[in-house]
């Protein structure tokens, strides 16, 4: 770029006060400092938007590779399942001709079970407090009949049109 020291200022800056004058010397600063100025900005907002192309093209190569191992962890999960499904039904293939003789593995297993089953194997809290016997309830007191906040209010509620008793 072009070397400009404080003596070539001083240059520049005498031969523009003999050449412009004292009166329009200011006015012409101002206006060449403003049109630099625009300049400046102008070669920032360039560099600004060559500097988000360069990010957006980066973005966009990191979003194929990361594309393209999603779908490779994709087909080696399918490979996987099928190899391992294929693999079962070669294993289970005799056990299905039986199976069928005698009924299905329903028959084994009760209708709540699947159904109810929390994760890991283990029965959900409602097959566990249905599972309690009335009796055993009442006596450790634990509700039997739950009731919505919005049922409880309208049971308690006196019917429109008749006076209901404090202890009815």
């Amino acid at each position: 770029m072009i070397d400009l020291g404080i003596s070539k200022l001083a240059l520049i800056g005498a031969v523009a006060l003999i050449v412009i004058g004292p009166e329009r010397l200011p006015r012409v600063a101002r206006t060449v400092g403003a049109l630099v100025g625009r300049a400046q900005r102008y070669i920032n907002d360039v560099k600004a938007e060559v500097s988000r192309e360069v990010e957006l093209e980066e973005l966009r190569k990191m979003r194929t590779e990361f594309e393209d191992a999603a779908r490779d962890v994709e087909r080696t999960i399918h490979k996987e399942v099928s190899e391992q499904t294929q693999a079962l039904n070669e294993a289970l293939g005799g056990i299905d001709d039986t199976a069928n003789l005698g009924g299905g593995a329903a028959d084994i297993v009760p209708s709540w079970h699947s159904a109810h089953k929390a994760h890991n194997g283990r029965k959900s809290w409602r097959v566990k407090q249905g599972a309690r016997p009335l009796w055993f309830k009442r006596q450790n007191n634990v509700r039997v009949w739950v009731q919505s906040g919005a049922a409880r209010v309208k049971r308690h509620r006196p019917a429109v049109g008749q006076a209901r008793s404090f202890f009815e």
